[in-house]
């Protein structure tokens, strides 16, 4: 269901910030923490002594100690020490590659040897003094895929989102879908239209007229293997759209990792960058106070919609051209995923 030789977004530093962290991801059972020079450690959540979870322990001069009955681990996964018992011999637990990077934390779940940091999703506008960023995290009980398909598809939007980001222009503007280079694009261009709730609060807090009408656009782009960064935006009509002076628009970049737990559930990081007014903090809790209800409303109809799938597995779901996105991306999974059932073929015998 989800590939393993991928780089997932795991956790946000402030959540190890004073003990250890479990999480699980995909189907990987993990306890997070900060060693003694303060590099994130990321290992097998299981005492090697009575199986109890290391994350429900403490992290002592960089070394995590079971909660259960004091055993240490070192780093690499190899017992430390343990009181008045000899655990040297103790069989080493696994250990997983993790990375600290643009605010996150990432882990690899799959084959080690195969973890390279320079695969890790670039976001260019993570530590850039123009940019600001704000987000959240929700636990959400449906397939991670199904995450996927809502944000590759934003027709929903009109339905789900009424008071906020919502409107009809969007069911009739066309979309353009499209994957290169291994990455699935879906583009909606809507033009002199009135901006909903959410959008005519941005206008005015970047200092723009709000009553007026607006060129709105929405393009959504898919990485494997969960990652959706979502450029949205509104211009006030005629100035030039998407590529408007900034004097005479508001954009930016809604954020999406959407991180498998289990085949039914996941960890869903959300956020918005934005590259307009980004000393406001003021701004930027109010947009993030906005989103965060936007994205509760996309929980609700999701966690339906996975209870309803279960209840029906024998029921085929019907596909139309606005899905495309969606298709697109579940392609590029199966690709990825194909990849890693297939055993490696041995190299050819020289002639």
């Amino acid at each position: 269901m989800f590939p393993k030789n991928a780089w997932y977004v795991a956790c946000t530093p402030d959540e190890i910030a004073t003990k250890p962290l479990g999480r699980q991801v995909c189907g990987e059972k993990i306890v997070f923490y900060r060693d003694g020079k303060g590099a994130v450690v990321a290992l097998d959540d299981f005492c090697p002594h009575r199986g109890a979870p290391l994350s429900l322990g403490k992290v002592c001069e960089g070394e995590l100690v079971c909660g259960y009955h004091g055993l240490k681990m070192g780093c690499d996964g190899k017992t430390v020490s343990m009181p008045g018992q000899r655990v040297h011999a103790f069989p080493s637990i696994r250990s997983f590659p993790v990375v600290e990077r643009y605010g996150f934390i990432w882990v690899w779940t799959g084959e080690a040897e195969k973890a390279d940091p320079a695969l890790i999703h670039h976001l260019e506008w993570a530590d850039h003094p123009d940019w600001a960023y704000a987000g959240g995290l929700y636990h959400v009980k449906c397939d991670y895929r199904l995450m996927i398909d809502n944000l590759m598809d934003l027709t929903h939007e009109t339905y789900v989102h009424t008071s906020s980001i919502g409107q009809e222009e969007i069911d009739e503007a066309p979309v353009t879908t499209k994957t290169e280079n291994g990455v699935v694009s879906t583009s909606r261009y809507m033009d002199g239209v009135m901006a909903p709730p959410f959008w005519r609060a941005n206008l005015r807090g970047n200092g723009l007229a709000d009553d007026v009408p607006v060129d709105r656009w929405q393009i959504s782009r898919f990485t494997p293997p969960c990652h959706v960064m979502i450029e949205v935006g509104v211009a006030h009509a005629g100035k030039g759209g998407y590529n408007a002076d900034p004097a005479h628009k508001v954009s930016s970049i809604v954020v999406d990792f959407c991180t498998p737990e289990t085949e039914t559930t996941m960890w869903y990081f959300w956020g918005m960058a934005r590259n307009f007014k980004p000393h406001d903090q003021e701004l930027t809790k109010q947009i993030q106070a906005g989103q965060g209800k936007v994205f509760a409303e996309d929980t609700d109809i999701l966690e339906a919609q996975q209870a309803n799938l279960l209840r029906n597995p024998g029921r085929r779901l019907l596909m139309l051209n606005i899905d495309s996105g969606g298709v697109q991306s579940r392609r590029l999974l199966d690709k990825l995923l194909a990849a890693e059932q297939t055993p490696a073929q041995p190299a050819a015998a020289a002639a």
